[in-house]
């Protein structure tokens, strides 16, 4: 078997987490929730001999960073592609998979920030995955749910198709609350956690078949760009006549080679203040705690600070992120109006 070639997409610009993430320096390049970056953590957990060197799909504006945040961590990508404007995943995996050196390669598809704990359970999935990733299936990973959650979109299991891979019955789109507990009661959906694993030629082929002039557009863009080393930079054009569509929808729905391992593997997308407490270590008064902070007589508080420094006394439940000039402060449950704020900031 060909080895696996990771494909990491770092083009996210990850404002849910501002002042800290922003889109000069996104969440995925930031230390959220280890020493090493959230980009580093993602190339960390595809090492070793079953996996060849990463392509790495990213905005043009981030190259200084990618370069030296992999080369920090020893990571020599087989080429770093620079989008010149983003249009979703689906044109971006068709960038990696013409530039794949083996067009029989199976790509491993993931994004640069999301968490994953059990990085074996993540890698026992991919080897259930792979005889049909060698016979031309798709294949998803469904993230086994713990929670109504209704920020995800879901994937409804069907039948077995290999031991621990199953057809994939249906994709589901982000439900309101009723709908997404009586999918967590039926124990048959799982979180569409957008990793994905299959081959260069078979993602390709879908593509040609369900989307033609997206795959014309991306080929142009390559065709007329230029290459230095391992940096592509598709010409910008070219690629902006690509339709702007995730995979789910330009492929995974439309194709009937498509099935799903469901794992559990401690993932959280972590596209939250909110998310991100819920992951990180507390001390006894269930603070999670960043940086310069002096916190009396406080409980179950998000405090981060890469700067300056926070002094609270008696407050509860509440998010507080200081970074640069910019500080936020919002109670806990309510980080997912950040994007709102941003806005609101904007028309200012």
């Amino acid at each position: 078997m060909s080895p696996i070639v990771p494909v990491i997409l770092s083009g996210g610009s990850g404002t849910r987490l501002w002042p800290m993430s922003t889109s000069d320096r996104p969440k995925q390049m930031l230390p959220l929730t280890a020493d090493q970056t959230m980009l580093q953590l993602t190339a960390l957990r595809a090492v070793g001999d079953r996996f060849a060197c990463p392509i790495v799909v990213a905005n043009v504006r981030h190259l200084d960073m990618i370069d030296s945040q992999l080369s920090a961590i020893g990571c020599r990508p087989e080429s770093v592609i620079l989008e010149p404007l983003g249009r979703n995943t689906a044109p971006a995996i068709a960038l990696a998979a013409l530039c794949a050196s083996d067009s029989a390669a199976p790509l491993l598809v993931m994004p640069s920030d999301h968490v994953i704990h059990d990085v074996s359970a993540f890698h026992a999935a991919i080897e259930a995955a792979r005889p049909m990733v060698e016979e031309g299936w798709l294949v998803t990973f469904g993230i086994t749910p713990d929670a109504p959650e209704t920020g995800y979109g879901y994937i409804k299991v069907g039948t077995p198709v290999a031991e621990g891979v199953h057809r994939v019955d249906r994709f589901v789109e982000k439900p309101p609350r009723d709908v997404a507990e009586a999918m967590l009661a039926s124990g048959d959906h799982v979180w569409n956690g957008g990793i994905f694993l299959f081959r260069a030629d078979a993602y390709l082929d879908a593509l040609a078949r369900f989307e033609p002039a997206m795959l014309d557009a991306v080929r142009r863009s390559l065709a007329e760009g230029e290459r230095s080393g391992p940096h592509i930079r598709p010409a910008a054009q070219a690629f902006a006549d690509a339709p702007n569509q995730s995979i789910d929808y330009a492929v995974m729905e439309k194709s009937d080679q498509v099935a799903v391992v469901p794992v559990a593997m401690g993932w959280n997308d972590v596209g939250s203040w909110d998310a991100l407490h819920s992951i990180s270590t507390c001390d006894e008064a269930g603070n999670a705690i960043r940086g310069e902070v002096i916190a009396l007589d406080s409980s179950n508080c998000m405090v981060r600070t890469d700067g300056a420094r926070i002094a609270m006394v008696g407050v509860k439940d509440l998010i507080v992120v200081a970074s640069g000039n910019d500080i936020l402060i919002l109670p806990r449950g309510r980080s997912q109006e950040v994007k709102s704020l941003l806005e609101a900031m904007q028309n200012r």
